[in-house]
């Protein structure tokens, strides 16, 4: 019976102890109810019952921010476009590439004529030649 009474005792003065340390580093944002000297105080006076207070009542728990994924974040997906934008866009640039394709096919001015382009007047032949 000593030795439950030698073992509790010790367990109730580390958790005392560690009820007051951990009062005594949280930052007076994270205290309710009353301010950090009065917890500090509470946890000090009294042994056990202190700290179980501190614990269940005075500690405010953390406010986590929820990581939300972008498909189910409904700012996000207000700021998207409907299917048919998409598709209207796609249609957009599917005749624009097409106009342009057919640019590139059309011949030339001197093409027309069945002339050959001027030959480059920088690029003289090694030789001296032409």
């Amino acid at each position: 019976m000593t030795r439950v009474l030698i073992v509790l005792g010790i367990g109730a003065a580390v958790f005392w102890v560690f009820s007051l340390v951990d009062c005594a580093v949280q930052p007076p944002s994270r205290h309710r109810g009353v301010s950090k000297g009065a917890w500090i105080a509470i946890v000090a006076l009294i042994p056990v019952l202190g700290g179980v207070l501190w614990f269940v009542l005075g500690r405010a728990r953390p406010q986590t921010s929820r990581v939300i994924a972008p498909d189910d974040d409904p700012t996000f997906l207000g700021t998207l476009k409907g299917v048919h934008d998409q598709d209207e866009r796609i249609r957009l640039l599917e005749e624009e590439l097409a106009r342009l394709d057919s640019e590139s096919d059309d011949p030339t001015p001197e093409q027309k004529r069945g002339e050959n382009p001027a030959p480059d007047q920088d690029d003289p032949a090694p030789d001296g030649k032409h």
